[in-house]
């Protein structure tokens, strides 16, 4: 039982779901030695057939007792393959319940990654990978050797009682292999580490390659591209080529170190059969036991590469979970119906110290819109992140109807939050199913609404199959002022109560930029709130607060059309100031597709 806990060590493994499926598992371990007790016991079936023959058989010519010892071997053997059937088994279910446990975990720890985040040479598919491995070898050959190694004293006992002589030989001899196994341990630890990270590297290059390939067929980028891929290829292949020969190499020294002695053995046995020391039958005998004695040795040097893969792969997941634990279900809040306050947050790139948002603070309430500009890398799309959950701030908090965000369960604050992305990521699937956010119990009147808001409803009437159009991978079958539009649709799904959109007209023509407006004044008209980050001031009509942001910190929040006169140079040619009662925004005729441009003077908040 411990034998097998104890070879996939990992620090932290109170925190591993892994580790909690070992441990639970205790008594599943205790009948899996229990049985391969019973399977080495049946082994000596086949030395002691050998020697019944050699020496009751064939000295009495008595077939009767032939045909009753032979009854009784296959009988055995019979028994022994069920039982390792049955052991086999059973440590694959114990793999699967792993999976079932980790699995879950894994990919939500996935999702908890932030954009941006820092992930070393490691893939996304990794963690799903190293659990494939720990499952991999739990159901291999590498358990029911650790399981077989306890027993090798019964077959070195049994040499004894044949002959001392072959017993000595076979303790030095598993002396021998126990030194090439810790040779094995020692040579292929750092082999095995460089081949899974030059492993990685490739497989990201390959990865990254695949997603902007359009860009890489434009831009004739194939073969600086595939110079990279070939480098890193080459580098996993010489890792991977260090790891067979640290490892393999020992495992062939093991192996004819094994046949060496089985012959040794044989001429052993039949120097001290001549001698008058031992039966001709436990010559046979001698040979088999000092074979199966070994047998669960080799079979360990054997899976040693896989040994060495599992257990970092169990190491990497049991950092994955440490440094995103699951999170303990909060309190059922009723949903947000209030305000939305950002008290004095600090945000950095997840995972280095870098500082993107210093020290924001403003608070909206219900049936506000906030517009967020600025110049490119002042923070804008870090803050819209944070609010939204996806980035936690350093410090700070962000508190909807006077709870703060972490004490909000995200599954069911989820419905009650748009976000629109600045990088639209779709599903394979419907245009309905991404719009319904994939709910299994959608319905075809929520769909239609959230569509309808975004004002994309006839756009997608008129394709073949309507909201039953395949999008593909991405939205591959969608341009991107489709895919931003079908974004918009799913922000808008449910009517949210908190609605984010980071530059949602980016890729939209004048009919399009037209709807983002209706849009916002819909979720304000509803009593939501609605946070709009722009670089185009067609953004911002429908909004009656801005915020304006430079180098990270906040420099000027306030009415919109007081924050445009003190902080944007061409405010009278975007949006008139005191526009006419009326739907608030810019008249129509304006030039909303001129760029905002701030004034030099940096302001401070008000």
């Amino acid at each position: 039982m411990s034998s097998v806990t104890q070879a996939l060590p990992a620090q932290g493994a109170g925190q591993s779901p892994i580790a909690a499926v070992l441990k639970s598992s205790r008594s599943i371990f205790v009948g899996v030695a229990a049985i391969s007790g019973l399977i080495n016991l049946l082994m000596l079936t086949g030395s002691l057939f050998m020697m019944q023959v050699y020496d009751r058989v064939l000295g009495s010519h008595s077939v009767p007792t032939l045909w009753a010892l032979s009854g009784i071997a296959i009988g055995a053997y019979l028994f022994q393959g069920l039982l390792e059937m049955m052991r086999a088994r059973v440590l694959a279910l114990v793999g699967e319940r792993i999976d079932d446990e980790a699995g879950p975990k894994i990919h939500q720890a996935v999702i908890e990654m932030p954009p941006g985040a820092t992930r070393g040479s490691a893939e996304a598919m990794q963690p799903f990978r190293d659990l494939d491995t720990v499952r991999a070898y739990l159901g291999g050959p590498g358990p029911l050797a650790l399981f077989d190694m306890p027993w090798v004293p019964i077959y070195v006992v049994a040499l004894f009682i044949l002959h001392p002589l072959l017993g000595e030989v076979s303790v030095g001899s598993a002396c021998v292999l126990i030194g090439l196994t810790v040779l094995a341990d020692f040579r292929g630890k750092g082999p095995a580490k460089a081949a899974s990270e030059a492993t990685s590297k490739r497989n990201s290059i390959a990865d990254a390659t695949q997603r902007n390939s359009e860009a890489v067929r434009a831009m004739g980028m194939h073969g600086v591209l595939s110079t990279r891929w070939q480098t890193a290829h080459t580098e996993a292949m010489t890792a991977n080529r260090q790891l067979t020969f640290a490892v393999g190499g020992i495992s062939s020294i093991s192996k004819t170190f094994r046949y060496v002695l089985q012959s040794a053995m044989l001429g052993l046995g039949a120097y001290l059969a001549i001698k008058g020391e031992m039966s001709s039958g436990s010559i046979i005998a001698g040979t088999i036991l000092s074979s199966r004695a070994l047998a669960p040795i080799d079979m360990a040097i054997g899976a040693w590469k896989s040994l060495i893969a599992a257990r970092q792969s169990r190491a990497r997941l049991t950092q994955l979970f440490t440094n995103f634990p699951a999170r303990a279900k909060p309190f059922e809040l009723p949903a947000p119906v209030k305000s939305l306050k950002i008290d004095n947050i600090i945000v950095t790139v997840p995972g280095t110290p870098q500082t993107i948002v210093k020290r924001a603070s403003f608070a909206l309430e219900a049936g506000q819109g906030l517009g967020i500009i600025g110049s490119s890398a002042s923070g804008k799309t870090s803050l819209a992140r944070a609010i939204v959950g996806v980035w936690k701030p350093v410090s700070g908090r962000i508190i909807l109807d006077g709870a703060g965000l972490e004490q909000w369960d995200p599954v069911r604050l989820g419905p009650h939050i748009g976000y629109l992305p600045q990088d639209i990521q779709l599903f394979d699937g419907t245009i309905a199913e991404n719009i319904a956010r994939f709910q299994p119990d959608f319905t075809s009147k929520s769909v239609i609404a959230a569509a309808t808001a975004s004002g994309f409803h006839q756009t997608v009437l008129g394709f073949a199959n309507g909201y039953d159009t395949r999008i593909g991978h991405g939205g591959a079958q969608l341009s991107a002022g489709q895919r931003q539009r079908v974004g918009l649709a799913r922000a808008l799904y449910g009517n949210p109560f908190l609605v984010v959109l980071d530059e949602p007209n980016s890729n939209l023509d004048s009919e399009g930029e037209g709807a983002v407006s209706e849009a916002i004044a819909s979720v304000r008209k509803r009593g939501g709130i609605v946070i709009v980050v722009a670089h185009r001031p067609s953004a911002i009509q429908a909004v009656d607060k801005l915020l304006v942001m430079q180098h990270g910190e906040v420099v000027a929040f306030g009415p919109r059309d007081e924050i445009l006169a003190k902080t944007v140079q061409n405010a009278n040619k975007v949006v008139p100031i005191n526009p006419a009662a009326g739907q608030p925004g810019i008249a129509m005729g304006q030039p909303s597709g001129a760029p905002l441009r701030l004034a030099g003077v940096a302001m401070g908040a008000e």
